[in-house]
């Protein structure tokens, strides 16, 4: 695996991004599209109807199924980070640190981490302040 820099961190499923995503779009583009024909000529609007709401149904799906997918895994890379700066410093992260923030912190190696946490406390950083700021990126290639 390429060794992980702020460049290419971001993580694309290419099967969720690029073929089940605009099969979706597609197929509620064609639902759509089948809805106004079946009202414009009065037949068929019962299954017309019934094909719209399915595929509004597996977009949802999709859509959630992703998301709290990876909202578990910010509570998980919260608690991780947490127990790391306590490991580290003895007291848990300042609370003040949102969470985007704290995500954006795991890429910090020991060494930095301390210092940039506080930078990001008193200075209110942004995560991608914070990515920038890291001199010796620490790879997360577990996150999907």
């Amino acid at each position: 695996m390429q060794e992980q820099n702020f460049k290419n961190h971001t993580r694309l499923l290419p099967v969720f991004h690029f073929i089940v995503t605009p099969i979706m779009l597609a197929l509620i583009i064609g639902a759509a599209i089948n809805m106004a024909d079946a009202v414009q000529t009065d037949t068929g609007l019962y299954s017309a109807s019934l094909i719209l709401l399915l595929s509004l149904l597996v977009a949802f799906i999709a859509y959630f199924a992703r998301s709290l997918a990876l909202k578990a895994q910010d509570r998980a890379i919260r608690a991780e980070e947490n127990l790391r700066y306590f490991a580290i410093t003895g007291k848990l992260l300042d609370s003040k640190l949102s969470l985007p923030q704290v995500i954006a912190l795991r890429f910090a190696p020991n060494n930095e981490f301390v210092d940039l946490a506080h930078r990001a406390v008193t200075e209110n950083l942004s995560a991608k302040e914070i990515k920038q700021a890291i001199q010796n990126w620490r790879g997360d290639y577990h996150r999907v």
